[in-house]
């Protein structure tokens, strides 16, 4: 448990740890051989080599199990974080697959069948810009709502803006005061006593009582479709969330494999740095058959 404990706080990802969690014992000479191979190379690699690329490690397993179902899709957050962890894995395939097959064998063995997803990635950054937000054209019709927002957006500012100028020289609100927003909608900040004086729709009340928000008139109009543009651009961003998950259903399978590597990596990095930190080297392990069949021929060397 106290190696668990050592290993777990070594790794990059939940992945990793649960790869630390699955640790056994075993019999298997070959199995224990190849693991050892793998931490003692990963050892030399880490303390002789550049950095090793292990960086944006994201579990998006529950994700990719909930896509299965048509119809449901991952949103914005977990797409950028899947797009992070597929080129942690790209990046980690072509970093290893450099290195030199007689000194690290065993690394090179773990990544000879791992998939990456170029395709997958670049859809995703045809969605998403480079903070994982859905670039305005994602798709044709987002861009035309989200031009037409803006517009609406402007002219809803121009007409508060020139009722607030009024409002401030009618002496109804303070010099200072400026539009605020409540219920997602621009409103202008307005003492009870004047609120009949300014025609609108009362949004809300301060706690206090001593100011009332009103939306005026002239821009209730834009205002309404305003809330109806956001409605439409929600509506075409889980239609294209959707799209890209139907497009990425039969990548799963292969998905969870490159997860599954990814864990496994995380792993033997964990394992390497404890090696490193306890200044450990790579024990020999002898074969029980190899040892019962040389001991019937040479008996002395195994007295």
């Amino acid at each position: 448990d106290k190696i668990r404990t050592l290993l777990k706080s070594r790794c990059v990802s939940p992945i990793g740890e649960e790869e630390v969690e699955k640790m056994k014992f075993s019999t298997d000479y070959f199995f224990i051989s190849q693991r050892l191979d793998e931490t003692n190379e990963m050892t030399r690699l880490l303390m002789e080599e550049e950095a090793f690329p292990l960086g944006n490690i994201y579990d998006l397993r529950e994700g990719l199990f909930r896509i299965k179902i048509e119809g449901l899709y991952l949103d914005a957050g977990e797409l950028f974080d899947l797009q992070r962890s597929l080129l942690t894995i790209a990046t980690i395939v072509s970093f290893l697959e450099k290195k030199s097959e007689i000194e690290y064998p065993a690394l090179k063995l773990m990544v000879a069948e791992v998939l990456t997803f170029k395709d997958v990635t670049d859809r995703i950054g045809l969605i998403l810009d480079k903070f994982g937000k859905i670039k305005d054209n994602a798709s044709n019709e987002l861009l035309r709502i989200r031009r037409e927002i803006h517009t609406m957006q402007a002219s809803v500012s121009r007409s508060l803006n020139s009722i607030l100028r009024q409002a401030k020289e009618d002496g109804l609100v303070d010099k200072d005061t400026q539009p605020t927003m409540r219920e997602g909608r621009l409103v202008i900040p307005v003492p009870p006593a004047y609120k009949r004086q300014l025609k609108g729709i009362v949004h809300d009340e301060s706690a206090s009582g001593k100011t009332v928000f009103i939306e005026p008139a002239a821009v209730v109009e834009n205002n309404n479709r305003l809330r109806e543009l956001e409605s439409e651009e929600r509506r075409e961003i889980i239609r294209i969330l959707i799209d890209f998950s139907n497009f990425l259903r039969p990548y799963l399978s292969d998905i969870f494999e490159s997860y599954d590597f990814l864990a496994k990596i995380d792993f033997v990095r964990a394992k390497a740095l404890l090696a490193i930190e306890l200044k450990a080297i790579r024990p020999i392990v002898h074969d029980k058959c190899i040892i019962q069949w040389f001991s019937a021929r040479h008996p002395l060397l195994f007295f």
